[in-house]
Protein backbone atom coordinates (compact mmCIF):
# COMPACT_ATOMS: atom_id res chain seq x y z
CA UNK A 1 0.00 0.00 0.00
CA UNK A 2 1.35 3.18 -1.04
CA UNK A 3 2.70 5.48 1.95
CA UNK A 4 0.23 8.47 2.55
CA UNK A 5 2.18 11.98 1.74
CA UNK A 6 1.67 15.62 3.36
CA UNK A 7 -0.55 17.91 1.87
CA UNK A 8 1.13 19.34 -0.94
CA UNK A 9 2.37 22.84 0.44
CA UNK A 10 4.80 25.35 -1.70
CA UNK A 11 5.95 26.52 1.21
CA UNK A 12 5.90 25.37 5.27
CA UNK A 13 5.88 29.09 6.93
CA UNK A 14 2.88 30.49 7.55
CA UNK A 15 1.76 33.24 5.56
CA UNK A 16 2.11 36.35 7.91
CA UNK A 17 -0.53 39.08 7.44
CA UNK A 18 -3.09 41.13 9.89
CA UNK A 19 -5.73 38.66 9.49
CA UNK A 20 -3.35 36.00 10.34
CA UNK A 21 -2.14 37.52 13.62
CA UNK A 22 -5.44 37.95 14.76
CA UNK A 23 -6.27 34.69 14.22
CA UNK A 24 -3.28 33.58 15.84
CA UNK A 25 -4.17 35.45 18.66
CA UNK A 26 -7.77 33.84 18.86
CA UNK A 27 -5.97 29.98 18.37
CA UNK A 28 -3.68 30.74 21.43
CA UNK A 29 -6.07 32.39 23.61
CA UNK A 30 -8.64 29.82 22.92
CA UNK A 31 -6.47 26.75 22.97
CA UNK A 32 -5.45 28.42 26.61
CA UNK A 33 -8.66 27.10 27.64
CA UNK A 34 -9.17 23.76 29.62
CA UNK A 35 -9.85 20.59 27.90
CA UNK A 36 -13.45 20.89 26.49
CA UNK A 37 -14.47 18.41 29.22
CA UNK A 38 -13.13 20.39 32.03
CA UNK A 39 -14.52 23.54 30.08
CA UNK A 40 -18.23 22.23 30.38
CA UNK A 41 -17.40 21.00 33.77
CA UNK A 42 -16.52 24.70 34.85
CA UNK A 43 -19.23 26.19 32.72
CA UNK A 44 -21.41 23.85 34.82
CA UNK A 45 -20.34 25.19 37.99
CA UNK A 46 -20.78 28.75 36.77
CA UNK A 47 -24.29 28.21 35.47
CA UNK A 48 -25.18 27.10 39.42
CA UNK A 49 -23.43 29.68 41.02
CA UNK A 50 -25.28 32.25 38.69
CA UNK A 51 -28.47 30.90 39.11
CA UNK A 52 -28.26 31.43 42.98
CA UNK A 53 -27.02 34.64 42.47
CA UNK A 54 -29.70 35.60 40.34
CA UNK A 55 -32.94 33.50 41.50
CA UNK A 56 -33.39 36.29 44.01
CA UNK A 57 -33.93 38.91 41.91
CA UNK A 58 -36.84 40.59 40.15
CA UNK A 59 -36.90 40.95 36.60
CA UNK A 60 -39.28 42.78 33.83
CA UNK A 61 -39.26 40.85 31.33
CA UNK A 62 -41.80 38.29 30.82
CA UNK A 63 -42.25 34.94 28.71
CA UNK A 64 -43.31 35.74 25.10
CA UNK A 65 -45.23 32.22 24.69
CA UNK A 66 -47.13 32.56 28.42
CA UNK A 67 -47.02 35.67 29.34
CA UNK A 68 -45.35 34.86 33.05
CA UNK A 69 -42.70 36.77 34.51
CA UNK A 70 -38.90 34.90 33.72
CA UNK A 71 -37.69 33.93 37.09
CA UNK A 72 -33.84 32.51 37.22
CA UNK A 73 -34.54 29.44 39.21
CA UNK A 74 -31.94 28.32 41.99
CA UNK A 75 -29.90 24.93 40.82
CA UNK A 76 -28.17 25.31 44.09
CA UNK A 77 -31.37 24.55 46.36
CA UNK A 78 -31.77 21.00 47.49
CA UNK A 79 -35.12 20.57 45.51
CA UNK A 80 -33.54 21.22 42.74
CA UNK A 81 -30.08 19.78 43.00
CA UNK A 82 -31.69 16.28 43.84
CA UNK A 83 -33.51 16.18 40.94
CA UNK A 84 -30.75 16.91 38.99
CA UNK A 85 -28.56 14.09 40.01
CA UNK A 86 -31.83 11.80 40.08
CA UNK A 87 -32.52 12.60 36.27
CA UNK A 88 -28.27 12.67 35.53
CA UNK A 89 -28.68 9.38 34.03
CA UNK A 90 -31.86 10.15 31.77
CA UNK A 91 -30.22 13.48 30.88
CA UNK A 92 -27.29 12.11 29.16
CA UNK A 93 -29.41 9.38 27.47
CA UNK A 94 -31.78 11.58 26.35
CA UNK A 95 -28.17 14.06 25.26
CA UNK A 96 -29.90 13.99 21.66
CA UNK A 97 -26.04 14.16 19.69
CA UNK A 98 -25.08 10.82 21.45
CA UNK A 99 -27.24 8.63 20.03
CA UNK A 100 -27.25 10.25 16.48
CA UNK A 101 -23.34 9.49 16.54
CA UNK A 102 -22.97 6.43 18.25
CA UNK A 103 -25.75 5.45 15.88
CA UNK A 104 -24.21 6.41 12.58
CA UNK A 105 -20.92 5.49 13.41
CA UNK A 106 -21.54 1.63 13.94
CA UNK A 107 -22.40 1.86 9.95
CA UNK A 108 -20.13 4.09 8.73
CA UNK A 109 -16.86 2.73 11.04
CA UNK A 110 -18.51 -0.66 8.84
CA UNK A 111 -18.29 0.88 5.79
CA UNK A 112 -14.96 2.83 6.46
CA UNK A 113 -13.18 -0.12 7.51
CA UNK A 114 -14.31 -2.45 4.81
CA UNK A 115 -12.99 -0.27 2.40
CA UNK A 116 -15.81 1.06 0.79
CA UNK A 117 -15.98 4.51 1.72
CA UNK A 118 -12.03 4.57 0.71
CA UNK A 119 -12.60 3.31 -2.88
CA UNK A 120 -15.82 5.60 -3.19
CA UNK A 121 -13.05 9.01 -2.48
CA UNK A 122 -10.59 7.62 -4.80
CA UNK A 123 -13.12 7.10 -7.42
CA UNK A 124 -14.99 10.41 -6.71
CA UNK A 125 -11.56 12.28 -7.28
CA UNK A 126 -10.90 10.24 -10.71
CA UNK A 127 -13.71 12.73 -12.09
CA UNK A 128 -13.88 15.50 -9.51
CA UNK A 129 -11.29 18.54 -11.20
CA UNK A 130 -9.23 19.30 -8.47
CA UNK A 131 -10.04 23.30 -8.45
CA UNK A 132 -13.72 22.14 -7.74
CA UNK A 133 -13.21 19.85 -5.22
CA UNK A 134 -13.89 22.79 -2.71
CA UNK A 135 -17.44 23.78 -3.82
CA UNK A 136 -18.48 20.21 -4.62
CA UNK A 137 -17.69 19.59 -0.81
CA UNK A 138 -19.82 22.39 0.46
CA UNK A 139 -22.55 21.35 -1.97
CA UNK A 140 -22.76 18.26 -0.65
CA UNK A 141 -22.17 19.34 2.62
CA UNK A 142 -25.56 21.54 2.57
CA UNK A 143 -27.86 19.07 1.24
CA UNK A 144 -26.78 16.92 3.84
CA UNK A 145 -29.14 19.28 6.20
CA UNK A 146 -31.99 17.46 4.43
CA UNK A 147 -30.55 14.00 6.38
CA UNK A 148 -31.30 16.09 9.21
CA UNK A 149 -27.81 15.92 11.35
CA UNK A 150 -26.43 13.24 8.95
CA UNK A 151 -23.67 16.39 8.01
CA UNK A 152 -22.38 16.02 11.05
CA UNK A 153 -21.59 12.69 11.25
CA UNK A 154 -20.50 11.70 7.75
CA UNK A 155 -19.92 14.95 5.42
CA UNK A 156 -17.48 17.05 7.84
CA UNK A 157 -15.34 13.46 8.71
CA UNK A 158 -15.07 13.27 4.90
CA UNK A 159 -14.41 16.31 4.60
CA UNK A 160 -10.84 15.92 6.07
CA UNK A 161 -10.48 12.36 4.39
CA UNK A 162 -11.47 13.89 0.34
CA UNK A 163 -8.81 16.74 1.00
CA UNK A 164 -5.95 14.53 2.67
CA UNK A 165 -6.30 11.80 0.07
CA UNK A 166 -5.98 14.60 -2.66
CA UNK A 167 -3.21 15.91 -1.05
CA UNK A 168 -4.58 18.90 0.75
CA UNK A 169 -4.50 19.68 4.17
CA UNK A 170 -7.31 17.36 5.84
CA UNK A 171 -8.40 20.50 8.06
CA UNK A 172 -9.53 22.58 5.55
CA UNK A 173 -11.83 20.10 4.17
CA UNK A 174 -13.19 19.80 7.91
CA UNK A 175 -13.53 23.55 7.87
CA UNK A 176 -14.98 23.40 4.50
CA UNK A 177 -17.64 20.90 5.29
CA UNK A 178 -18.30 22.45 8.80
CA UNK A 179 -18.54 25.59 6.95
CA UNK A 180 -21.24 24.12 4.67
CA UNK A 181 -23.07 21.57 7.46
CA UNK A 182 -23.30 24.50 10.24
CA UNK A 183 -22.60 27.66 9.09
CA UNK A 184 -25.16 27.02 6.07
CA UNK A 185 -27.73 25.38 8.09
CA UNK A 186 -30.24 27.30 6.61
CA UNK A 187 -29.16 27.55 2.89
CA UNK A 188 -30.47 24.43 1.05
CA UNK A 189 -31.27 23.47 -2.51
CA UNK A 190 -33.81 21.43 -0.58
CA UNK A 191 -36.65 21.60 1.47
CA UNK A 192 -36.49 20.10 5.17
CA UNK A 193 -37.68 19.52 8.29
CA UNK A 194 -36.61 22.98 9.35
CA UNK A 195 -38.96 24.55 7.11
CA UNK A 196 -42.38 23.91 8.82
CA UNK A 197 -40.68 23.99 12.36
CA UNK A 198 -39.81 27.72 12.02
CA UNK A 199 -42.91 28.64 10.04
CA UNK A 200 -45.20 27.16 12.77
CA UNK A 201 -43.40 29.36 15.31
CA UNK A 202 -43.39 32.32 12.62
CA UNK A 203 -47.38 31.79 12.05
CA UNK A 204 -48.03 31.75 15.44
CA UNK A 205 -46.35 34.73 16.56
CA UNK A 206 -48.02 36.75 13.45
CA UNK A 207 -51.37 35.32 14.77
CA UNK A 208 -50.89 37.87 17.34
CA UNK A 209 -51.70 40.43 15.42
CA UNK A 210 -53.60 38.90 12.41
CA UNK A 211 -55.38 36.08 13.93
CA UNK A 212 -56.14 34.50 10.47
CA UNK A 213 -52.80 34.89 8.97
CA UNK A 214 -51.32 31.57 6.88
CA UNK A 215 -47.98 30.93 6.31
CA UNK A 216 -46.73 28.56 3.89
CA UNK A 217 -43.54 25.79 5.28
CA UNK A 218 -41.96 26.85 1.91
CA UNK A 219 -42.21 30.64 2.71
CA UNK A 220 -38.37 31.36 2.55
CA UNK A 221 -37.98 28.09 0.33
CA UNK A 222 -36.45 30.41 -2.93
CA UNK A 223 -34.46 32.68 -0.60
CA UNK A 224 -32.60 29.59 0.81
CA UNK A 225 -32.06 28.12 -2.46
CA UNK A 226 -29.85 31.04 -3.78
CA UNK A 227 -28.31 31.59 -0.65
CA UNK A 228 -26.66 27.90 -1.14
CA UNK A 229 -24.72 29.81 -3.71
CA UNK A 230 -23.37 32.47 -1.80
CA UNK A 231 -22.41 30.42 0.76
CA UNK A 232 -20.94 28.13 -1.92
CA UNK A 233 -18.70 30.93 -3.24
CA UNK A 234 -17.93 32.34 0.48
CA UNK A 235 -16.57 28.64 1.79
CA UNK A 236 -14.47 27.94 -1.34
CA UNK A 237 -12.88 31.22 -1.86
CA UNK A 238 -12.18 31.27 2.13
CA UNK A 239 -11.35 27.57 1.89
CA UNK A 240 -9.16 28.19 -0.79
CA UNK A 241 -7.45 31.25 0.12
CA UNK A 242 -7.55 32.11 3.69
CA UNK A 243 -7.64 28.58 5.40
CA UNK A 244 -5.62 26.57 3.85
CA UNK A 245 -2.88 28.86 3.55
CA UNK A 246 -2.90 29.91 7.28
CA UNK A 247 -2.39 25.89 7.64
CA UNK A 248 0.86 25.65 5.95
CA UNK A 249 3.51 24.67 8.57
CA UNK A 250 0.68 22.73 10.54
CA UNK A 251 2.38 19.41 10.51
CA UNK A 252 0.05 16.26 10.57
CA UNK A 253 0.46 14.03 13.40
CA UNK A 254 -2.27 11.56 13.53
CA UNK A 255 -2.11 7.72 13.49
CA UNK A 256 -1.19 7.22 9.73
CA UNK A 257 -2.74 4.07 9.30
CA UNK A 258 -6.36 6.06 10.50
CA UNK A 259 -5.36 7.71 7.03
CA UNK A 260 -6.83 7.10 3.42
CA UNK A 261 -4.24 5.37 1.16
CA UNK A 262 -4.00 6.58 -2.05
CA UNK A 263 -2.42 3.48 -4.01
CA UNK A 264 -4.74 2.59 -6.92
CA UNK A 265 -8.17 0.86 -6.68
CA UNK A 266 -7.96 -2.85 -7.54
CA UNK A 267 -9.50 -4.64 -10.46
CA UNK A 268 -11.07 -6.97 -6.98
CA UNK A 269 -11.91 -3.58 -5.03
CA UNK A 270 -13.74 -2.09 -7.97
CA UNK A 271 -15.67 -4.89 -8.62
CA UNK A 272 -16.70 -4.93 -4.67
CA UNK A 273 -17.35 -1.25 -4.57
CA UNK A 274 -19.91 -1.26 -7.80
CA UNK A 275 -21.40 -4.99 -5.93
CA UNK A 276 -21.45 -2.94 -2.85
CA UNK A 277 -23.26 0.25 -4.16
CA UNK A 278 -25.71 -1.86 -6.10
CA UNK A 279 -27.38 -2.70 -2.33
CA UNK A 280 -27.05 0.23 -1.75
CA UNK A 281 -29.09 2.04 -4.81
CA UNK A 282 -31.81 -1.05 -4.17
CA UNK A 283 -31.94 -0.17 -0.42
CA UNK A 284 -32.72 3.72 -1.74
CA UNK A 285 -35.44 2.24 -4.19
CA UNK A 286 -37.05 0.07 -1.48
CA UNK A 287 -36.95 3.21 0.61
CA UNK A 288 -38.90 5.33 -2.28
CA UNK A 289 -41.19 2.95 -3.37
CA UNK A 290 -42.45 2.08 0.68
CA UNK A 291 -42.46 6.22 1.39
CA UNK A 292 -44.80 7.14 -1.97
CA UNK A 293 -46.85 3.89 -2.21
CA UNK A 294 -50.74 4.58 -0.84
CA UNK A 295 -50.81 4.49 2.66
CA UNK A 296 -47.24 4.58 3.55
CA UNK A 297 -46.55 3.53 7.07
CA UNK A 298 -43.43 6.36 6.75
CA UNK A 299 -46.16 9.16 6.30
CA UNK A 300 -47.65 10.94 8.86
CA UNK A 301 -50.58 8.94 9.62
CA UNK A 302 -52.57 12.10 10.50
CA UNK A 303 -51.44 14.52 7.18
CA UNK A 304 -50.45 11.80 4.90
CA UNK A 305 -47.37 14.19 4.54
CA UNK A 306 -43.47 12.59 4.77
CA UNK A 307 -42.08 16.05 5.87
CA UNK A 308 -43.83 15.74 9.11
CA UNK A 309 -42.19 15.69 12.34
CA UNK A 310 -44.88 13.25 13.03
CA UNK A 311 -44.13 10.80 10.07
CA UNK A 312 -42.29 7.58 10.91
CA UNK A 313 -39.77 8.31 7.74
CA UNK A 314 -38.47 11.83 9.62
CA UNK A 315 -37.13 9.35 13.04
CA UNK A 316 -35.41 7.01 10.82
CA UNK A 317 -32.90 9.25 9.46
CA UNK A 318 -30.41 8.22 11.46
CA UNK A 319 -31.45 4.04 11.47
CA UNK A 320 -31.51 4.18 7.54
CA UNK A 321 -27.89 5.83 7.75
CA UNK A 322 -26.93 2.65 9.52
CA UNK A 323 -28.46 0.45 7.43
CA UNK A 324 -27.19 2.03 4.20
CA UNK A 325 -23.94 1.84 5.27
CA UNK A 326 -22.97 -0.95 7.33
CA UNK A 327 -24.91 -3.51 4.61
CA UNK A 328 -22.96 -2.44 1.57
CA UNK A 329 -19.88 -2.24 4.14
CA UNK A 330 -20.48 -5.17 4.49
CA UNK A 331 -21.39 -6.30 0.92
CA UNK A 332 -17.92 -4.42 0.00
CA UNK A 333 -15.72 -6.05 3.41
CA UNK A 334 -16.34 -9.58 1.65
CA UNK A 335 -15.97 -9.17 -1.65
CA UNK A 336 -12.71 -7.78 -1.87
CA UNK A 337 -11.51 -9.77 1.11
CA UNK A 338 -11.04 -7.26 3.81
CA UNK A 339 -13.51 -9.55 5.60
CA UNK A 340 -13.59 -12.79 5.85
CA UNK A 341 -15.81 -13.71 9.30
CA UNK A 342 -18.48 -11.91 11.03
CA UNK A 343 -15.76 -11.39 13.50
CA UNK A 344 -13.89 -8.92 11.22
CA UNK A 345 -17.31 -6.90 10.61
CA UNK A 346 -17.97 -6.97 14.71
CA UNK A 347 -14.61 -5.74 14.95
CA UNK A 348 -14.64 -2.88 12.85
CA UNK A 349 -18.05 -1.72 14.77
CA UNK A 350 -15.92 -2.15 17.70
CA UNK A 351 -12.85 -0.20 16.07
CA UNK A 352 -15.48 2.65 15.54
CA UNK A 353 -16.35 2.92 18.74
CA UNK A 354 -12.76 2.95 20.37
CA UNK A 355 -12.55 6.25 18.46
CA UNK A 356 -15.81 7.76 20.01
CA UNK A 357 -14.78 7.40 23.71
CA UNK A 358 -13.17 10.43 24.42
CA UNK A 359 -16.07 12.36 22.49
CA UNK A 360 -18.87 10.52 25.12
CA UNK A 361 -16.60 11.80 27.67
CA UNK A 362 -16.90 15.11 26.20
CA UNK A 363 -20.93 15.07 25.81
CA UNK A 364 -21.60 13.69 29.32
CA UNK A 365 -20.63 17.21 30.23
CA UNK A 366 -21.44 18.81 27.54
CA UNK A 367 -25.77 17.27 28.34
CA UNK A 368 -25.31 18.36 32.05
CA UNK A 369 -24.37 21.98 31.34
CA UNK A 370 -27.20 22.12 28.56
CA UNK A 371 -29.45 20.46 30.69
CA UNK A 372 -28.79 23.15 33.80
CA UNK A 373 -28.21 26.49 31.32
CA UNK A 374 -32.17 25.46 30.50
CA UNK A 375 -33.61 24.65 34.04
CA UNK A 376 -31.95 27.74 35.14
CA UNK A 377 -34.12 30.21 32.72
CA UNK A 378 -30.42 32.12 31.80
CA UNK A 379 -30.88 31.66 28.00
CA UNK A 380 -34.43 32.16 27.97
CA UNK A 381 -33.75 35.95 30.12
CA UNK A 382 -31.20 36.50 27.46
CA UNK A 383 -32.57 36.07 24.66
CA UNK A 384 -35.99 38.09 25.81
CA UNK A 385 -33.50 40.92 27.61
CA UNK A 386 -31.74 41.08 23.77
CA UNK A 387 -34.95 40.80 21.99
CA UNK A 388 -36.56 43.99 24.24
CA UNK A 389 -33.45 46.02 23.88
CA UNK A 390 -33.41 46.14 19.91
CA UNK A 391 -37.30 46.44 20.23
CA UNK A 392 -36.79 49.49 22.42
CA UNK A 393 -34.49 51.58 20.16
CA UNK A 394 -37.39 51.81 17.53
CA UNK A 395 -35.03 51.81 14.39
CA UNK A 396 -36.30 51.98 10.60
CA UNK A 397 -37.30 48.07 9.72
CA UNK A 398 -34.80 47.73 7.68
CA UNK A 399 -31.90 48.64 9.73
CA UNK A 400 -33.48 46.61 12.96
CA UNK A 401 -33.35 43.46 10.37
CA UNK A 402 -29.57 43.92 10.38
CA UNK A 403 -29.57 43.98 13.78
CA UNK A 404 -31.90 41.40 14.75
CA UNK A 405 -29.35 38.91 12.53
CA UNK A 406 -26.63 40.31 14.73
CA UNK A 407 -28.39 39.64 17.78
CA UNK A 408 -29.31 36.36 16.97
CA UNK A 409 -26.08 35.47 15.88
CA UNK A 410 -24.61 36.63 19.18
CA UNK A 411 -27.67 35.04 21.35
CA UNK A 412 -26.59 31.47 19.06
CA UNK A 413 -23.26 31.44 21.00
CA UNK A 414 -25.10 30.65 24.11
CA UNK A 415 -28.59 28.99 23.17
CA UNK A 416 -27.88 26.70 20.51
CA UNK A 417 -31.01 25.43 19.08
CA UNK A 418 -32.92 27.11 16.06
CA UNK A 419 -36.37 26.24 17.20
CA UNK A 420 -35.51 27.42 20.77
CA UNK A 421 -34.65 30.80 19.99
CA UNK A 422 -37.16 31.52 17.59
CA UNK A 423 -39.89 30.10 19.87
CA UNK A 424 -38.58 32.71 22.47
CA UNK A 425 -38.07 35.72 20.34
CA UNK A 426 -40.60 35.00 17.30
CA UNK A 427 -43.23 36.69 19.67
CA UNK A 428 -41.19 40.05 19.74
CA UNK A 429 -39.94 40.83 16.73
CA UNK A 430 -42.80 38.91 14.04
CA UNK A 431 -45.09 41.42 15.66
CA UNK A 432 -43.20 44.69 15.80
CA UNK A 433 -41.80 44.72 12.27
CA UNK A 434 -45.77 43.75 11.07
CA UNK A 435 -46.83 46.97 12.95
CA UNK A 436 -44.31 48.61 10.59
CA UNK A 437 -45.24 46.98 7.90
CA UNK A 438 -42.94 44.05 7.19
CA UNK A 439 -43.76 40.90 6.74
CA UNK A 440 -43.51 37.10 9.06
CA UNK A 441 -41.54 35.75 5.86
CA UNK A 442 -39.02 38.31 5.49
CA UNK A 443 -38.54 38.64 9.37
CA UNK A 444 -38.12 34.86 9.20
CA UNK A 445 -35.57 35.10 6.56
CA UNK A 446 -33.40 37.58 8.55
CA UNK A 447 -33.59 35.62 11.80
CA UNK A 448 -32.56 32.30 9.77
CA UNK A 449 -29.35 34.24 7.96
CA UNK A 450 -28.28 35.19 11.94
CA UNK A 451 -28.57 31.79 13.07
CA UNK A 452 -26.62 30.14 10.72
CA UNK A 453 -23.79 32.24 10.91
CA UNK A 454 -22.40 31.74 13.87
CA UNK A 455 -22.88 28.08 14.38
CA UNK A 456 -19.75 27.21 13.66
CA UNK A 457 -17.78 29.09 16.54
CA UNK A 458 -19.60 28.18 19.27
CA UNK A 459 -18.21 25.34 21.49
CA UNK A 460 -21.59 25.13 23.28
CA UNK A 461 -22.73 23.75 19.92
CA UNK A 462 -23.93 19.74 20.71
CA UNK A 463 -21.80 19.08 17.78
CA UNK A 464 -18.58 21.21 18.28
CA UNK A 465 -16.42 18.88 20.71
CA UNK A 466 -17.37 16.04 18.05
CA UNK A 467 -15.63 18.22 14.83
CA UNK A 468 -12.24 19.02 17.27
CA UNK A 469 -12.21 15.13 17.49
CA UNK A 470 -12.30 14.70 13.91
CA UNK A 471 -9.27 17.78 13.78
CA UNK A 472 -7.23 15.66 16.25
CA UNK A 473 -7.30 12.51 14.13
CA UNK A 474 -4.71 14.86 11.81
CA UNK A 475 -3.74 17.12 14.33
CA UNK A 476 -3.42 16.06 17.95
CA UNK A 477 -2.49 19.13 19.01
CA UNK A 478 -5.95 20.58 18.00
CA UNK A 479 -8.06 22.53 20.36
CA UNK A 480 -11.22 24.99 20.67
CA UNK A 481 -9.40 27.63 19.69
CA UNK A 482 -7.85 26.32 17.11
CA UNK A 483 -11.22 25.52 15.56
CA UNK A 484 -12.72 28.49 16.74
CA UNK A 485 -9.77 30.43 14.82
CA UNK A 486 -10.42 28.22 11.77
CA UNK A 487 -14.05 29.10 11.38
CA UNK A 488 -14.12 32.56 12.52
CA UNK A 489 -13.58 34.09 9.09
CA UNK A 490 -16.87 31.95 7.79
CA UNK A 491 -18.86 33.03 10.44
CA UNK A 492 -17.50 37.07 9.88
CA UNK A 493 -17.87 36.68 5.74
CA UNK A 494 -21.71 35.05 6.37
CA UNK A 495 -22.56 37.32 8.90
CA UNK A 496 -21.38 40.35 6.55
CA UNK A 497 -21.76 38.92 3.14
CA UNK A 498 -25.43 36.97 3.68
CA UNK A 499 -27.26 40.26 5.17
CA UNK A 500 -25.60 42.15 2.33
CA UNK A 501 -27.63 39.71 0.32
CA UNK A 502 -30.16 39.53 1.74
CA UNK A 503 -31.08 43.61 1.69
CA UNK A 504 -30.00 43.12 -1.72
CA UNK A 505 -32.48 39.91 -2.75
CA UNK A 506 -35.20 42.20 -0.92
CA UNK A 507 -34.82 45.69 -2.71
CA UNK A 508 -34.68 43.44 -6.15
CA UNK A 509 -38.20 42.25 -5.10
CA UNK A 510 -37.45 38.62 -5.83
CA UNK A 511 -39.66 36.07 -4.40
CA UNK A 512 -38.81 34.89 -1.02
CA UNK A 513 -40.84 31.45 -1.57
CA UNK A 514 -44.27 30.53 -1.88
CA UNK A 515 -47.05 33.03 -1.52
CA UNK A 516 -44.19 34.76 0.89
CA UNK A 517 -44.54 38.51 0.97
CA UNK A 518 -42.27 41.55 1.89
CA UNK A 519 -44.59 43.80 3.54
CA UNK A 520 -47.91 43.21 6.01
CA UNK A 521 -50.82 43.78 4.81
CA UNK A 522 -49.03 41.96 1.41
CA UNK A 523 -48.90 44.60 -1.27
Amino acid sequence: MAENPQPDREQMEKPRGLLNRMLDKVEYVGNKLPDPAVMFFGLLLIVWVMSWLFSGVSFDERHPLTGEAINVTNLLSGTEMAAFLATMVDTFMGFAPLGVVLVAMLGVGVAERSGYINVAIKLMLNVTPKMLLTPVLILVAIVSHTAVDAGYVLVIPLGGVIFYAAGRHPLAGIAAAFAGVSGGFSANFVPSAIDPLLQGFTQSAAQLIDADMQLNPLNNYFFTAASSILVIGVGWFLTDKVVEPRLRGTELDGEQEQMPALDDVTPRDRTAFYLASLTMVIGLLLLYFSATMENSPLADPVTGELASFAAPLMGMIVPLIFLLFIIPGIVHGFVSGNFTNSQDVIGAMTKSMEGMAYYMVMAFFCAMFIKAFGDSQLGTLLSVKGANFLASLELSGGVTMVGMIFLVAFINLFVGSASAKWALISPIFVPMLMQLGYSPDLTQAAYRVGDSSSNIITPLLPYFPLVVLYCQRYVKGTGIGSLVAMMLPFTVSLLVLWSAFLILYWTLGIPLGFQANYTYPAG
